[in-house]
């Protein structure tokens, strides 16, 4: 490989991990969720109406539309082949996405890498939800959702309605998670 398209990809993973980092340093915290269920600043509102607009590929290469998950509880999560702390919570996920998927939970990997790798990986891992590969705008998506740091992993959650209910910068533990999605599943 020539050093024409040898520097661009070490310089674009080098930001990819310097923001990562950064990201793990700034988070590490579980954001509270809009203070009210029907609040929201417009900024978010508008980045949930976005990612309902997504129309990306899944690893396979297959357009997968965001908006077929609309009225389902989603959990999208933004995360990399290559950052440790994704690989170490997305088995929690696919067990609860399994747990909870004839209940209306959907989770969605939006992967912020290459398709070859991120098939690979689903290979290695059994991961049982869709994994879509994201483009340049899904990180800044990621950044007004809540994740100034653009950091990896971030992970959000939304109620049926398309309100966010919870987001989180770093590893989201398996407990944590399902306490709120049993909650979005209790009979009111």
């Amino acid at each position: 490989m020539n050093a024409r398209v040898v520097l661009p990809r070490l310089l674009l993973a080098a930001i990819a991990i310097a923001a990562a980092a950064l990201g793990l340093w700034f988070g590490q915290r579980q954001h509270p969720p809009p203070s009210a269920p029907n609040v929201a600043s417009e900024t978010e509102l508008q980045a949930v109406e976005r990612l309902f607009e997504l129309v990306l590929p899944d690893a396979d290469g297959q357009t997968r539309p965001f908006s077929q998950w609309r009225g389902k509880v989603l959990v999208v999560n933004f995360w990399a082949t290559w950052c440790p702390p994704c690989r170490e919570e997305m088995p929690a996920f696919s067990r609860l996405h399994t747990r909870y998927a004839d209940r209306g939970v959907q989770f969605v990997g939006l992967a912020i890498d290459e398709a070859e790798k991120v098939r690979a990986f689903r290979r290695e891992t059994g991961t049982s939800y869709p994994l879509l590969i994201g483009n340049s705008g899904t990180l800044g998506l990621a950044g007004l959702l809540g994740n100034a740091a653009q950091g990896l992993p971030f992970t959000i959650a939304l109620d049926r309605q398309g309100r966010l209910i919870g987001r989180k910068l770093g590893v989201w533990k398996e407990a944590e998670l399902e306490r709120l999605l049993q909650a979005q599943l209790a009979p009111n």
